[in-house]
C-alpha cells in the first residue's frame, strides 16, 4: 500500500495501519533535532513519518519479532537508513535511555479470554480486560525515559477510560490535551498529547 509517499509492505502477522496509525502519523509535533522512541511500531509507518521531521536519532520497538522484520524492510524499501530497531516489551531493552518525543499506538481494546488471538498480532489489540494492561504500566514509567520539555504522543479509545490517563499523566508531572479524535460507531479514538514539564 501507498502511504504519504512511502511503499507499505502489509502482512496478516502485523498489525495494518489503519484510522489509529493515521491519528497518530499525521498529527506528529517532532522538532527539527529530536530524538524519537516508538513503542510498538508494527509496519514503521509511524517511524517513516516520523523520519521526514527529524535528523535525530529515531528507535522502534515491538514485542512481535514479526512486526520488527516487516519494519526493517519498510525501512529499506523506502530508503530510510539510520533507525535502531529493538526486539522488546515497553521500555525492557531500554535502561537509562531518554528521548524527545515518545510515540504510541497502544493496545487499547478490552478483552476477554474469547478475544484473544492465539498469535503475535494480538499484542496490537490486547488491553486486558478494562483496556489497561499496557497503557498504565506505559504511563508509570515514561518520564523515565523523556528528557525535560519532553512530549508523549499516545492513543487510545474511549473503552478503555481516558480520563484515568489524563488523570496518571497530570500526577506525573504532564501536562496534558486531547489533540485529536475521531468518531466510530462505539467508540471515539483520540490523540493524547503530554509535555514533561
Amino acid at each position: 500500500m501507498k502511504i504519504n509517499g512511502f511503499e507499505i509492505e502489509t502482512n496478516d502477522l502485523v498489525y495494518i495501519p489503519a484510522e489509529d496509525t493515521f491519528l497518530l502519523a499525521e498529527n506528529l509535533e517532532i522538532k527539527k533535532s529530536d530524538s524519537v522512541l516508538e513503542i510498538g511500531t508494527g509496519t514503521g509507518t509511524v517511524a517513516l513519518f516520523a523520519s521526514k521531521l527529524t535528523s535525530g536519532q529515531i528507535t522502534v520497538t515491538d514485542i512481535n519479532f514479526d512486526a520488527l522484520e516487516l519494519a526493517r524492510k519498510n525501512f529499506e524499501k523506502n530508503n530510510i537508513k539510520g533507525i535502531e530497531l529493538i526486539f522488546g516489551n515497553l521500555f525492557e531493552e531500554l535502561k537509562n535511555r531518554k528521548f524527545d518525543v515518545i510515540l504510541f499506538n497502544t493496545p487499547y481494546l478490552p478483552t476477554e479470554k474469547d478475544d484473544i488471538i492465539e498469535d503475535d498480532l494480538n499484542y496490537a489489540f490486547d488491553g486486558g480486560v478494562d483496556g489497561r494492561k499496557i497503557i498504565d504500566p506505559f504511563l508509570y514509567e515514561v518520564k523515565n525515559h523523556l528528557n525535560k520539555g519532553g512530549l508523549v504522543q499516545l492513543i487510545q479509545s474511549s473503552l478503555s477510560d481516558i480520563n484515568k490517563t489524563l488523570e496518571i499523566l497530570s500526577k506525573e508531572g504532564f501536562m496534558c490535551e486531547i489533540a485529536g479524535s475521531e468518531h466510530f460507531f462505539f467508540e471515539d479514538i483520540v490523540l493524547i498529547n503530554a509535555y514533561l514539564l
